[in-house]
C-alpha cells in the first residue's frame, strides 16, 4: 500500500490525543505523586514523633520536682557538702600577693592625695593655687614646706590672722580639719603637700612624726583653737620628733607597713 493512499492513517498510535506533550505530563504526575507522599507520610513503627502534651507534661513535672527538691532537700544546698568556714584556695600556680608595693613617698602622697580632694581643694582650688582673695595658694607656702611642726599644727587646728607672707585673707581664719583625722591621714596630707603642686622637699612625714604632732596639738595651752603668726613663731617653728622615714623605702600601700 501506497504512504500517499489516502486510506493509510499517519498516526500509528491512535489511542494517544496528538496534542498531549508526553514528558511534562510525566513530570507532573512526578511531582503530585510526591506532594502526596508528604503530606500522608507513614512512619515507621517506634519512629512516630512525640506529641507536644507529653513534652510539656514532662516539663511541668521536672518543675515540680527541683522545685521540691531546691527548698526541703539537700541536693542545692552548699552547706549540705561543704564544712562550716570553708574558704576556696587559689587556683594551683596563682598566689595572692595583695597590691603591688611602693615608695613611702609615692604611697603616703597617693593617700593624702584623696584627703586633700575631699577636705581641702573647695578652698585652695584642686591646683592648690588658692583664688588669691579668701584662700591662700599652698605652692611655694614657706609654712607648708618649712618646719613641719608649724605645718602641722595648721592644718590640725586652723589658723588666724596674716600667713607666712603676712597677708591676710577673706576672713582670716581657717578651719581646724583635724577633726576625725588619725595620724596616718595627718602624714599623707602633710607628705603630699610638701611633694606636690611644685613643691619638693623629698621627705616623707611618718605616722610616728604625725602621732607626735596630734599629742602636742592636744596640750597647747588653749587646745582647740585656731593657731596664729604669733604662737607658730614662738613654739612650732621646730620640726616634729619621730623615727625618719626613708622616702625610698618599699611599703605595702594599704597598710604602710615596709616591705621586708
Amino acid at each position: 500500500m501506497s504512504l500517499n493512499s489516502p486510506n493509510s492513517n499517519p498516526n500509528p498510535n491512535p489511542d494517544l490525543d496528538e496534542s498531549i506533550d508526553v514528558a511534562e505530563a510525566h513530570g507532573r504526575v512526578a511531582l503530585e505523586t510526591a506532594a502526596s507522599a508528604r503530606e500522608k507520610r507513614l512512619a515507621d513503627n517506634g519512629h512516630e514523633p512525640i506529641s507536644l502534651w507529653v513534652i510539656a507534661a514532662c516539663g511541668i513535672v521536672l518543675l515540680v520536682a527541683g522545685s521540691v527538691l531546691g527548698s526541703s532537700g539537700t541536693w542545692f544546698k552548699y552547706d549540705g557538702y561543704f564544712r562550716e568556714g570553708y574558704v576556696r584556695g587559689s587556683a594551683e600556680g596563682t598566689v595572692d600577693s595583695g597590691p603591688k608595693p611602693k615608695t613611702a613617698l609615692a604611697a603616703f602622697s597617693a593617700k593624702g592625695s584623696k584627703i586633700y580632694g575631699a577636705k581641702c581643694s573647695g578652698c585652695h582650688n584642686p591646683s592648690g593655687s588658692g583664688d588669691g582673695v579668701n584662700y591662700p595658694s599652698l605652692a611655694g607656702s614657706e609654712w607648708v614646706t618649712g618646719d613641719t611642726q608649724k605645718f602641722a599644727m595648721i592644718i590640725l587646728n586652723g589658723l588666724q590672722g596674716p600667713t607666712s607672707t603676712g597677708k591676710v585673707y577673706g576672713a582670716g581664719v581657717m578651719p581646724a580639719q583635724g577633726t576625725g583625722m588619725s595620724a596616718e591621714d595627718l602624714a599623707s596630707v602633710m607628705t603630699f603637700l610638701r611633694n606636690g603642686f611644685g613643691n619638693s622637699t623629698g621627705d616623707v612625714v611618718s605616722p610616728e612624726m604625725a602621732a607626735n604632732a596630734i599629742d602636742i596639738s592636744g596640750s597647747r595651752d588653749n587646745p582647740g583653737s585656731s593657731v596664729n603668726a604669733e604662737e607658730i613663731v614662738a613654739k612650732h617653728m621646730v620640726n616634729l620628733p619621730g623615727e625618719y622615714l626613708d622616702p625610698t623605702t618599699m611599703v605595702n600601700p594599704a597598710t604602710f607597713a615596709p616591705i621586708e
